[in-house]
C-alpha cells in the first residue's frame, strides 16, 4: 500500500514525512510547478529505505527521466504529460497520471502497462492536478492497482479510501501551509488518517 506526500523541496518536510508514515514521497521537476524542484536539490534531500522517491515529469524525454531518476536515486516515474507507452522510460517503475472527467474510463487503460494509475481531479489545462477531488467510486471498477490524488486531506481520506479500495492515496496541496511547504501538523493528521484507513 502507497501513502504518498507529493510536492516536497526541503529535508525538513521529507524527514518528517517518512517519521508520519509516508511509504512514498514525491518530487516534482515540471518547471512550471510552484513546487518545482531542482535535480541537485532533490537529490540532496534524504530519505529512508522503504520509502519510495517518486519523481514527477510532464512531456519529459525518456531519456531525461533516465538521468533524473539516477541523479535523484528515484525508484518511480510519475508521468503528467500526454506520455504514450512509447515515452515510458526503460526499466523504470511507472505511474501514469490521468485525470477523472466527464468521458473518463477505463477502457483506454486496460493494457496500459504502468505499474499504477494515478487518478487526480479535472485540472483545466493544468498539468498535476489542482487539489480538486472526483467522484471516487469510479475508481472501484479498475482493474488496475489505483492510487487517489487530488484535493485530500485527513478529513476525507479515509472516505476515498472506503470508495475507491484504492492501492494509495496522495496528498500535496491541502496539507501545505504554502506551495512547497508543508504544514506538519496536518501532513501527520492525514498520514494517520491514511494509514488507518489503508489498514497499514
Amino acid at each position: 500500500m502507497i501513502v504518498k506526500v507529493c510536492g516536497i523541496t526541503n529535508q525538513e518536510d521529507a524527514t518528517a514525512a517518512a517519521e508520519g508514515g509516508a511509504t512514498a514521497i514525491g518530487f516534482n521537476f515540471w518547471p512550471q510547478s510552484p513546487r518545482s524542484v531542482a535535480v541537485e536539490r532533490a537529490a540532496e534531500i534524504a530519505t529512508p529505505a522503504g520509502v519510495r522517491r517518486v519523481g514527477v515529469f510532464v512531456n519529459e524525454s525518456p531519456a531525461r527521466i533516465a538521468e533524473i531518476v539516477r541523479i535523484a536515486r528515484l525508484d518511480v516515474a510519475q508521468l503528467h504529460g500526454d506520455e504514450s507507452e512509447a515515452d515510458y522510460p526503460a526499466g523504470i517503475a511507472v505511474w501514469k497520471a490521468a485525470r477523472v472527467g466527464e468521458g473518463f474510463g477505463f477502457d483506454a487503460w486496460r493494457d496500459c502497462p504502468a505499474e499504477a494509475l494515478l487518478l487526480d481531479g479535472p485540472a483545466a489545462d493544468l498539468y498535476g492536478g489542482a487539489g480538486r477531488t472526483f467522484d471516487w467510486k469510479r475508481a472501484a471498477s479498475a482493474e488496475k492497482r489505483i492510487i487517489v490524488a487530488g484535493g485530500l486531506d485527513a478529513a476525507n481520506v479515509a472516505m476515498a479510501v472506503t470508495l475507491a479500495r484504492p492501492w494509495g492515496v496522495d496528498a500535496c496541496s491541502r496539507i501545505e501551509s504554502a506551495p512547497g511547504k508543508k504544514d506538519h501538523k496536518m501532513m501527520l493528521e492525514f498520514l494517520q488518517a491514511a494509514r488507518q484507513a489503508l489498514c497499514i
